[in-house]
């Protein structure tokens, strides 16, 4: 199939790898040229323009920061982007349940299908292709998607919904998780270290507890004090998170907005591109 891939941050160049390796013709587009240069070594062809990326394609996937740069590169006004009649639009990018039915619409009111499939999980799992995703739509068009989100998903790990609004709930309901329990690992080294333990000591016992699986994964970072080998970003779950307390309310999700007020602090001190779990560097 002909696919224009748009959006090629840390998560995109690796969905984009796997889309290549499934023997479509892919066009890639980036607002950051350089980012393209693997997908081109691996036989994509880079558009100079959004519009040029989406013109022929019969499938577009999106994988932005946010849902502002979406509607700047493509649903605004004088984006000068025009979509194949019946084009499939798989949107990645992690937005709010009220941008997914904008999208949505925006789309409807075009003749494009639109899919909403943000993923859950890091780079890791993007590149082994293992990854976690959601897919909320029409049925028909959830349908014709999952062939194509199968190419970086584990098939048992993909969850349907029947509106775009449900998927980008779902995902925000699971990076509340990712917030929580890195609150959680923050509490844990503030009380180890209270009662005399250290970092390392406080470390070995997280894969004991119910934050097993989050501090597996960040344990190396943590023990290091390196918040530079970024897998998710902190700025990306500064956004996430405002969705999550915009939607349930101010005062609604405690411990999330326990953990943005972290994540702020740690914007404000620079690590904004730093891995989230810099948000805890005061604690280690």
């Amino acid at each position: 199939m002909k696919i224009g891939f748009l959006g090629l941050g840390r998560m995109g160049r690796e969905l984009v790898q796997h889309v290549i390796a499934g023997g479509h013709e892919v066009t890639v587009w980036n607002r950051t040229k350089s980012a393209t240069t693997d997908a081109s070594a691996a036989g994509a062809r880079v558009a100079d323009t959004p519009a040029d990326a989406v013109a022929e394609a019969e499938v577009v996937i999106t994988m932005f920061f946010g849902p502002a740069v979406t509607r700047e590169v493509l649903t605004g006004p004088g984006t000068g982007v025009t979509f194949t009649d019946g084009a499939l639009w798989i949107d990645a990018t992690t937005v709010a349940p009220a941008d997914a039915t904008e999208f949505a619409e925006w789309a409807g009111g075009r003749s494009i299908r639109f899919v909403y499939s943000p993923v859950v999980g890091s780079t890791g799992p993007a590149h082994d292709g293992t990854l976690s995703t959601l897919l909320g739509g029409a049925a028909a068009d959830v349908a014709a998607a999952r062939p194509i989100v199968e190419l970086w998903s584990d098939p048992e790990k993909i969850r349907t919904f029947g509106s775009q609004a449900a998927a980008s709930t779902a995902k925000l309901l699971a990076n509340l998780s990712v917030a929580v329990v890195a609150e959680g690992i923050a509490e844990a080294l503030r009380l180890g270290h209270a009662g005399g333990m250290s970092t390392d000591e406080v470390l070995e016992v997280l894969p004991l507890t119910q934050f097993a699986g989050q501090a597996a994964i960040k344990k190396a970072i943590i023990a290091s004090g390196d918040w530079s080998k970024t897998q998710f970003a902190v700025d990306a779950l500064v956004k996430d998170t405002g969705f999550m307390t915009a939607l349930a309310g101010s005062g609604a999700l405690p411990a999330v907005e326990a953990w943005a007020s972290r994540l702020d602090e740690a914007h404000d001190a620079g690590f904004g591109g730093s891995d989230y779990i810099a948000a805890l560097r005061d604690e280690v």
